[in-house]
């Protein structure tokens, strides 16, 4: 091959291989737009539903948790039915994962803050002087109302 055609032949391959280099990159971009799709529909998911759990309190008691949870247009009602009382939810806020849950507790705010991953509610609640870790996972809604008392 003369010295010409080498420098024909360079630009020739680059022409062959460019269309598969595009390609790959569309691809990536595809794959890159569709994890960022992904992500933005698991912060979306909606937090409406009955949730099952349980809580602890500072005395490590093991109280059972039930609560109808309605999120429209960003704001939080329902109610909290536990074994040591029920509790009307009366705000709360969401922001991607992180959700806290205002509720009255017998004249004090009481707060749940949490995480939700997995239709699961995980993090800590508080009300007054005492609080502790609160479990909950998303259920279907036991017939005839949320009780958890015992």
């Amino acid at each position: 091959m003369s010295m010409s055609q080498k420098n024909v032949a360079k630009p020739g391959r680059i022409f062959v291989a460019a269309p598969w280099c595009l390609a790959c990159l569309m691809l990536a971009l595809c794959f890159v737009a569709q994890a960022q799709q992904d992500k933005s529909a698991s912060a979306k998911k909606s937090l409406t539903g009955h949730y099952d759990g349980t809580a602890k309190n500072k005395a490590e008691d093991v109280i059972t948790v039930a609560i109808e949870l309605t999120e429209k247009e960003g704001v939080l009602s329902g109610t909290i039915n536990s074994s040591h009382g029920d509790f009307p939810i009366t705000g709360g806020s969401r922001e991607g994962e992180a959700i806290t849950i205002e509720f009255d507790a017998g004249g004090s705010t009481g707060t749940i803050s949490a995480r939700l991953t997995d239709d699961k509610l995980v993090g800590t609640w508080t009300a007054g002087d005492d609080g502790g870790p609160v479990d909950l996972k998303k259920a279907a809604a036991p017939e005839g109302g949320a009780k958890g008392k015992s």
